[in-house]
């Protein structure tokens, strides 16, 4: 058992999705974009700060830098509203989102985006098939252990597939931890499980999972690196 799975067991009978339970304040968020919400880590009180608004927001730039030489169907793992799958849409790509949160779904959907509410273990179409999975916004926390989810990654993109993972700041940073959601009233969602890597971490564990770090970049203030299958 790891020791992630021990905090859970011993201190928090029914471990979550991200944001989901207790008051809800993702799904209020998504609801108002000028709301900003805080990634509390359960052990430490340490936070960090979400602007909500910007996952309804338009792509900018560098989030479109991620799509160049895709010609392939998209996966969004943890779309959101869907703000990648409009910016792959509107470059003529094939695109689905996919997201937990019934609220998140319902609003990509009502825009016109295709979306499926799920989690990224659950049986997903085109497994094995997708020319770019996508891993945005801290998505590589989905889970609370980056190594079960890029191995899952690697199952789902084609011989021929990359996926793209935003990362930490930090590159040294590689660790698990419990969490949850608050907006600036105090809600407070029922704590989940959560990860956070960097550069270092990812190339670490990037062998186990079927997958190679090709690159990684820096653009305006946020670190990227593209995987391909090994």
């Amino acid at each position: 058992m790891t020791l992630l799975a021990a905090q859970l067991e011993g201190e928090w009978a029914e471990p979550t999705t991200f944001g989901a339970g207790g008051a809800e304040p993702y799904a209020a968020a998504l609801r108002n974009a000028d709301n900003v919400l805080y990634l509390r880590r359960i052990s430490s009180g340490e936070h960090a700060t979400i602007d909500a608004g910007r996952w309804s927001a338009d792509a900018d730039d560098t989030d479109l830098c991620l799509l160049d030489g895709i010609t392939g169907p998209v996966l969004d793992i943890g779309c959101g509203p869907g703000r990648m799958v409009r910016a792959a849409m509107g470059l003529g790509l094939t695109a689905l989102g996919l997201d937990v949160s019934a609220t998140a779904v319902r609003m990509a959907a009502d825009a016109g985006l295709d979306v499926l509410q799920g989690s990224v273990f659950d049986p997903l179409p085109l497994e094995g098939g997708w020319a770019a999975a996508l891993l945005v916004d801290g998505n590589i926390g989905i889970g609370g252990d980056a190594s079960v989810l890029l191995t899952r990654c690697a199952d789902l993109l084609a011989p021929d597939g990359v996926l793209l993972v935003e990362l930490s700041h930090d590159p040294a940073r590689d660790d698990s931890y419990l969490g949850t959601i608050e907006d600036s009233t105090g809600s407070r969602s029922a704590v989940f499980p959560w990860a956070e890597i960097g550069i270092n971490g990812l190339r670490d564990r990037a062998g186990a999972t079927g997958l190679v770090v090709a690159q990684d970049w820096r653009l305006d203030g946020r670190w990227f690196a593209r995987l391909l299958r090994a």
